[in-house]
Parts: structure tokens; sequence; C-alpha cells
């Protein structure tokens, strides 16, 4: 059979594909090269809890040093770097993520804690879609000052159109504590806060739960519509394996240490048990995950959201 002129056998085109790139590097031939573009992270992940669309926000990262001098305190340094290990987990260095959350019920936004800076907290509202003045609601969890530090900007409200709640009780302390903080970015917002307790509701369906101990007043918020729920649980734990996974280990962070403890089985128990998922401020973004009873020397897992929440 005559095959057309234009025919080239399979090992003929094979011999000519590998040939090309030598051709062209032996005739001193460029090729475009792409720039190294350093580390990137997306900084929202959106998704539904019933009726309720929750974002989480990635209003900033923040490398620290020796991490046994921020957690597992009250453990002996060869069991730390043993659970470490075990984690992949450098003991020379740590990560902290900051993951204000937002939930829009339908008729309110709702803001969970202000974040660092009123800059970053507005760059990552942007990369989500909003404006801070959209904002209805403003929740703080609690006072330190990567959760009030957003609620400024340049002596004005950072969110123009929001009312204000927060714990009585975590308001009442840091009233008297000679903050700075406190005095620059909460004192002038009082007069439009509403204060709660245990038990009390923000919205229909956002309940305030008290969890003290990392402050006096700290507390975590379950959400329930069409019967799902999500609790946020804020800085309850700080880190998903030196902190959740090991609730008794000291965290340098909390004011009552033995309290923080009891708070972390208390509110991760029933995160467990209600195999709900959950949102902590300080876990690694998107900071969404489930809590697993575990076995042996930790007595929960975090167990990052794979998908789970995808509509």
């Amino acid at each position: 059979m005559s095959l057309p002129t234009p025919y080239l056998s399979r090992r003929a085109l094979m011999a000519t594909a590998a040939a090309a790139p030598l051709a062209g590097l032996a005739a001193g031939a460029s090729r475009a090269e792409a720039p190294m573009l350093g580390d990137s992270f997306a900084q929202h992940r959106r998704f539904m809890v019933g009726e309720f669309e929750v974002t989480t926000i990635l209003a900033g990262t923040a490398a620290r040093e020796d991490a046994q001098s921020i957690f597992g305190m009250n453990v002996p340094a060869e069991t730390f770097d043993a659970v470490s290990e075990q984690n992949f987990l450098p003991t020379d260095t740590m990560r902290f993520f900051f993951t204000p959350t937002l939930v829009n019920t339908g008729s309110e936004l709702i803001l969970f804690d202000a974040g660092l800076n009123a800059a970053a907290t507005t760059g990552a509202l942007a990369s989500a879609g909003y404006t801070p003045d959209q904002v209805d609601v403003l929740v703080l969890t609690h006072m330190h000052g990567d959760h009030i530090g957003g609620l400024m900007r340049e002596g004005a409200p950072t969110f123009a159109n929001a009312r204000y709640v927060t714990g009585e009780a975590e308001f009442d302390y840091w009233a008297s504590a000679e903050n700075d903080g406190f005095e620059a970015n909460v004192r002038p917002l009082a007069d439009q806060m509403t204060f709660i307790g245990n038990g009390a509701d923000v919205v229909t369906g956002v309940t305030g739960l008290a969890a003290f101990g990392h402050t006096p007043g700290h507390m975590v918020f379950r959400l329930e519509s069409e019967g799902e729920g999500l609790v946020i649980f804020a800085d309850l734990a700080n880190h998903p394996v030196w902190s959740l996974a090991r609730p008794d280990w000291e965290v340098r962070f909390d004011a009552d240490k033995e309290a923080a403890a009891a708070a972390r089985r208390n509110i991760l128990g029933m995160i467990a048990a209600d195999r709900v998922p959950a949102v902590g401020y300080h876990m690694p973004f998107p900071a969404v995950g489930y809590v697993a009873p575990e076995t042996g020397d930790a007595e929960f897992q975090w167990v990052p959201e794979a998908g789970q929440l995808m509509g």
C-alpha cells in the first residue's frame, strides 16, 4: 500500500520530537522562564452550615521561636520533642495563624473577632468579597490584642455600621485592667456594645458559651441552622497537636491554666460527641475541621476538613 507523502512513521515522529529541543539548544534558542513568586496562601474558605454561609478569612500569620516556651510548658522537654517529631513539627520555631470568621445569616453579616490590625483584616475581607461597612455585628470572643487590634483605624471604627457583642465577664475584667489595647480599641465602642453571658444568643441560631480560662471571660459560639451545627472555638485551643490534642498541656497565653484545660476538655468533648465541624482562630488555615476522641497520649485529634463541607 502506498502512503501519502507527508506520512511519518511513529518511530520517525518520536525521533524528531526528541531531537527538536536539542536542536534548539544547539542553535542558542532562548526560552521564557517564570520567576519565583514566593510562598502564598489562599485567604478565605467559604461553606454552608444549614442556611448560614460561613467564611473563614486569613488575617495574618506570625512565626515564633522556641515552641515549648509557649506550649507544653508543664511537660518534660523529651516528651515535647517526641510528640513534635511524631507529628512532623519542628520545635525551634512555629507558626501562628489568625483567622476571623464571617457568618452570613441571610439577614445579618456577623464577624467574629477583628484581627491583629485593621489593614490585615480589611484586606482579608476584600479577598473574600466583603467591605468593612457590610459587617452588621462584630462579636469579640475575648480581648487579647490579636482579636481587638482591628476594631479601630486612625482613631475611627473600622466597621462603621456594626454593633458589637461580647461577654460581660470579659469586658468587666479588661475595663479594670489598665490595658492600652483595650483603652484604644474597645473602650471607644463601649456604648455600642451588648454584653452577654453563658447560653445567650447573639442572633437566632448563634449562641455564646462560657469557656473561661484563656482569659477570664473567653467565650466560644455555637451555630445551629436547619439541623446543622458548627462551633467557633476561638482560642480555646491554639494548636492542633500541642494544645487541642493534649488539653492539660499548659499554654503561656492562658490566664488561668487549670480553668483553660477544663474548658478545653468540656468544649472539645462536646464538639467530638456531636460530630459537628469547628473553626479555631489559630488552627492551620483554613482553620476548619472536626474533633475526634483519641486514645493513648492524646485525648483529642484535630481532623482538618477534607471536602465534607463542599456543596
